[in-house]
């Protein structure tokens, strides 16, 4: 005999915020009341700004507790990836974890260069966890203003 499950649209709803929540590299949300087990620990993304002004793009990545030598940064046929690894902390004697929330594991992002980027020029400089990648902007790409004479 199989019984009658009542449907519950904000149930799935909820869900698929978990999911995509997980996608982004966030922790899942979770409603008071639910029971811990449901969460998971997932893979991450680190979360990016991508901001232009006249000179140049910045690229910002949160990497907090990545060492500067486990991030990669490379640039191949306009594609700007950043990649590493956020290891885990080991239980050690006399510590015992009693919730882990933060995601662990390898990471990457790839983003497409706008054609007025400059990658030959491309910098980078990693301070309080925060990664920041400049692109310059091309000289063509630049505004040239031309004085016209009317006569």
């Amino acid at each position: 005999m199989s019984s009658l499950t009542r449907w519950d649209p904000f149930r799935e709803l909820d869900e698929l915020q978990g999911r995509l929540s997980m996608l982004f590299g966030r922790a899942p949300v979770r409603k008071e009341g639910e029971r811990e087990e449901r969460m998971t620990l997932t893979d991450w993304a680190p979360l990016v700004d991508v901001i232009e002004d006249e000179k140049e793009y910045l690229v910002k990545a949160e990497l907090p507790e990545v060492k500067k030598d486990d991030v990669k940064i490379s640039v191949q046929d306009d594609v700007l990836t950043v990649s590493g690894e956020r290891t885990q902390e080991k239980e050690e004697k006399g510590k015992k974890f009693h919730r882990i929330e933060r995601a662990y594991g390898s990471f990457s992002r790839s983003f497409t260069l706008p054609e007025d980027a400059d990658a030959s020029k491309i910098a980078a400089d990693f301070k309080n966890g925060v990664l920041t990648v400049h692109l310059p902007k091309s000289q063509r790409a630049k505004p040239k203003s031309i004085e016209v004479t009317i006569g």
